[in-house]
């Protein structure tokens, strides 16, 4: 396995990644998972937990280039959390792993988790190089937008580093309204024809499981929901859930 350090420069932004290939300069050509986190916590880090790198590494090991980054307002990535803003960071990683010669563009899907899952459905509804779409734990809606909670919800972002600029935002009214149009149950049916899996844990504490009835719902064939019993909102640790998307993707992109 090799991985390489990945730099893409959007709206004037430094959005950091990790590109993890299975082979080493064998000039393969290998399907692609660009994999999405949600929208940070900021609950301290479990000492146990590999992150998404742990991820990236066990999808790679299967035979796929992997590539996980940092949307902007997290991690090493630089900016300020705004969720439009994480669909043009989706869409120039899409770019850049459409263009590399070690990957197969017409088997590219990406794997969202949460928040990262709700951009995931919104870019994957408008850009037909993706060819594949798993979106886990994922929102039918943003339910946090009422207006008095919306000062509390930026401080919150603002304490834990993912809005870092003291003027951002500079309208509150458009930075929310960015998650109001990121709102995946008005553009999941525009993922067919191409497959979507849907994973949701009936435990999750943070986005209801009725939020996968509802996308499943609306979304076209060819569709899939995965209900995990007893799984939380964190689907990247369990393991059965992670299994899950494993061997979709290994059904669909290995054949």
């Amino acid at each position: 396995m090799t991985i390489k350090p990945v730099v893409l420069e959007v709206d004037n932004l430094k959005i950091v990644g990790q590109l993890y290939l299975p082979g080493e300069d064998d000039q393969s050509k290998y399907p692609a998972v660009c994999v999405c986190h949600g929208v940070p916590s900021g609950k301290p880090p479990d000492p146990n937990d590999g992150g998404y790198p742990q991820l990236a590494e066990r999808i790679c090991r299967h035979g796929f280039a992997v590539f996980i980054f940092n949307f902007r307002g997290t991690g090493a990535s630089e900016g300020n959390l705004d969720i439009l803003g994480w669909t043009r960071d989706l869409g120039a990683a899409i770019d850049y792993l459409y263009a590399l010669p070690e990957v197969d563009n017409s088997r590219l899907s990406v794997l969202g988790f949460s928040g990262g899952a709700a951009v995931s459905v919104f870019v994957a509804s408008k850009d037909k190089r993706v060819s594949y779409v798993i979106a886990c734990s994922c929102p039918a809606q943003f339910t946090f937008l009422a207006a008095n909670e919306l000062q509390s919800m930026i401080e919150r972002f603002r304490s834990i580093g993912a809005i870092r600029d003291k003027d951002f935002p500079r309208s509150v009214e458009e930075w929310v309204g960015g998650f109001r149009v990121v709102s995946p149950v008005e553009y999941v049916a525009g993922i067919a024809p191409r497959p979507l899996l849907l994973v949701h844990g009936n435990a999750d504490e943070v986005v209801d499981v009725s939020h996968a009835h509802e996308l499943y719902d609306r979304a076209e064939e060819p569709k899939q929901l995965a209900i995990i019993e007893g799984g939380g909102h964190r689907l990247r640790q369990n393991e059965k859930g992670v299994t899950i998307i494993t061997d979709w993707l290994k059904s669909r992109l290995l054949e």
